[in-house]
């Protein structure tokens, strides 16, 4: 009997000593949490188109190399020349189809002057042209994010059209004062965007651009008088907004300057170099373009991953305070909790 009882009582002991040796010092490691992976998008790449009449076809071939370089913007603001190429593509031309347009375009489908009102362009043909060309879809409907910018004329202040009648904000963004009559808009006057923003940069990121590429194709005040009168008004703009559009331009993050400043204002002839002219400079700054969007790109993958190592750190804590909270026994038996649902 007394064997019995000892037998009993050491096997008692045993049992005691593995449980003290196996319950709550030994943690059975979390299972793994899987890393999430956070989708990363592309750069929002937006153009800001400059005004500059007949030398506003320049922007085509800028286009058309950004596009032919996996470069295209999907955000277009314009003002001026810059307007009438912008509201196009944000239509949803692609930059071969603008070309054929602006070859087979004749200058009278544009331009209509009005003699009682000191031979003015009107301005209808313009906007007429521009509706049809779109379809006669408002500026929310176009397929790309569009802004037209014009200049109120009783304030001074920019103006972004970025809804409602498309070419009627080309007409306004694109009524050099003294040449186009200006145009009245909800009890309101606008002229030319160029006045307060030849190149708008400020436009394309409001409407997202993450990175913006500016085509510059204004005049520069060179000492020389210019011919015309259409010459002496556009000068007299370019004095106006020059110091302006620099401040705006320096928070592009590319600036493109097409060689066509030797093409006069109303020199549509030269269409056909104005382009190659874009193409040019498009292609010369192609280098800076790629190393900027991939440094933005670099930088939101770097972000990206840096919140995923959090985030998967933070549910490996929860997971293994799941497992902290283990009754005794279940640790004595070593069953794990199912802690699945704090890995999600």
């Amino acid at each position: 009997m007394k064997a019995r009882t000892s037998r009993l009582l050491l096997f008692l002991s045993l049992l005691g000593l593995l449980a003290a040796c196996g319950g709550e010092n030994v943690k059975p490691a979390a299972p793994a949490v899987a890393a999430p992976v956070t989708p990363v998008k592309p750069v929002k790449i937006g153009v800001a188109l400059g005004g500059g009449a007949a030398k506003g076809f320049a922007h085509i071939g800028v286009i058309k190399m950004l596009e032919a370089n996996g470069f295209e913007p999907v955000v277009v603001s314009g003002t001026s020349a810059g307007s009438v190429v912008g509201a196009l593509y944000a239509s949803g031309m692609n930059a071969f189809q603008m070309q054929q347009k602006a070859v087979a375009l004749d200058e009278a489908s544009i331009r209509d002057i009005r003699l009682f009102s000191g031979g003015l362009v009107q301005g209808q043909k313009l906007q007429d042209y521009v509706n049809t060309q779109v379809g006669n879809k408002p500026a929310e409907q176009l397929k790309k994010p569009f802004a037209a910018v014009a200049t109120q004329l009783e304030t001074g202040d920019r103006a972004v059209f970025v809804r409602g009648n498309v070419g009627q904000a080309v007409r306004a963004s694109s009524s050099i004062p003294g040449v186009f009559e200006p145009v009245s808009i909800g009890g309101k006057t606008f002229v030319d965007g160029g006045v307060v923003s030849p190149v708008p940069v400020d436009a394309a990121r409001q409407l997202g651009a993450e990175f913006v590429i500016a085509v510059d194709i204004s005049s520069r005040a060179t000492g020389q008088r210019p011919s015309g009168l259409l010459g002496a008004v556009g000068q007299s703009i370019t004095i106006m907004g020059q110091r302006l559009g620099e401040q705006e331009l320096a928070r592009a993050d590319v600036i493109i300057r097409p060689q066509v400043l030797d093409i006069g204002a109303a020199d549509f002839e030269q269409r056909g170099r104005a382009i190659l002219e874009g193409e040019k400079a498009a292609m010369a700054a192609m280098p800076q373009i790629r190393a900027g969007v991939a440094r933005l790109q670099q930088a939101r993958v770097a972000s990206a991953r840096s919140a995923d190592a959090r985030a998967a750190a933070l549910q490996a804590e929860a997971v293994q305070r799941c497992q902290d909270s283990r009754s005794r026994i279940d640790k004595l038996r070593g069953k794990e909790k199912d802690c699945g649902a704090q890995a999600r």
